[in-house]
């Protein structure tokens, strides 16, 4: 059989490039002749993932739950991966910037209109039995999502609002005591530190740490500004970034506040989460007015955070009930 010039011609890039690396070429031959070919399910590795879910209970819906949080988290390290290029990238411009903040509004789009899973796809009874078995665990606990807002803004504006003015030229480990989630995560009796916080503090602290030190002038907020001061149109970007905003800081927490409300509220009396996470004041985006890019928004739009989002999902919730 005679080779095609197409297929000399690739013959001799790979020898040259086996050559350089000192190696020989007719081993990898050998290695390509005797591989089997790929599949899918190897590829990805499919019966390991299948594998993955481990229910502490016989209810059927706790399988429900612990897939949806490992997707969760798939589509949380798929945005850590984006962040990554922007905040890495040897020569980033607004075009590059723009297109993966996109890409990241894509999967947080992805989160936000599939929750209903967790709203309305398990049955309330089974729901409130198995979730004892999980204590002191919580989605509190998820390290890649506060690592997702430690890129998207500057560390500052993840501080408690009551504390950002008084911290604003602190150190970042001085800035990290007042993080806007350990207040989340407080006993709602005594006010105490929980364990979930406890265990997630002692697991992440130092990870946060380091990465809000490497993100302080490669954060989307810093790097956004940086582009605007050089004279770059960066209309799109600031789009985006609003959408991010929203998605972060509206859309995500609001949809564990639907599902909070649906499983853990009764009247008069408030089911408290497994991890004792005070749902009811850390989860509505009116109270904590997380907010990203303020040089975005408008006053009247930051003084209205949240509020809109929380009334309608109140009012759709009564109108099932």
């Amino acid at each position: 059989m005679d080779f095609t010039p197409e297929i000399k011609d690739k013959i001799s890039q790979l020898q040259e490039k086996y050559t350089a690396m000192g190696q020989d070429m007719a081993s990898y031959l050998d290695g390509l002749l005797y591989a089997d070919f790929l599949t899918y399910w190897d590829y990805i590795h499919l019966d390991t993932l299948l594998s993955l879910q481990s229910p502490k209970t016989p209810f059927p819906d706790e399988e429900i739950f612990i897939m949806y949080h490992q997707i969760t988290e798939l589509y949380f390290k798929l945005s850590l991966h984006e962040c990554k290029q922007i905040a890495e990238h040897p020569n980033l411009t607004v075009e590059f910037f723009t297109a993966r903040v996109k890409r990241i509004n894509a999967y947080f789009n992805a989160l936000t209109t599939s929750f209903e899973v967790m709203v309305d796809g398990m049955e309330k009874d089974q729901f409130l039995k198995f979730r004892m078995s999980l204590l002191p665990a919580s989605g509190f606990q998820s390290g890649q999502y506060r690592m997702i807002e430690i890129c998207a803004t500057d560390f500052i504006r993840l501080i408690d609002k009551s504390k950002r003015a008084e911290l604003s030229t602190a150190t970042i480990e001085a800035q990290f005591e007042h993080i806007y989630w350990k207040f989340g995560a407080t006993e709602l009796a005594s006010g105490k530190q929980t364990l979930t916080l406890k265990q997630f503090i002692k697991k992440y602290a130092d990870q946060f740490l380091q990465l809000a030190k490497e993100r302080v002038s490669t954060n989307f907020a810093s790097l956004y500004q940086q582009f605007q001061a050089s004279g770059s149109d960066v209309s799109i970007l600031a789009e985006e970034l609003r959408k991010v905003d929203l998605y972060v800081n509206v859309e995500w927490p609001l949809s564990h506040y639907k599902s909070a409300v649906r499983y853990l509220e009764k009247d008069p009396i408030d089911v408290a989460a497994t991890g004792g996470t005070n749902w009811q004041k850390y989860l509505p985006p009116r109270f904590q007015k997380r907010i990203f890019y303020p040089f975005l928004w408008t006053e009247e739009q930051m003084n209205e955070w949240g509020k809109g989002w929380v009334l309608s999902v109140l009012k759709t919730l009564k109108n099932k009930d």
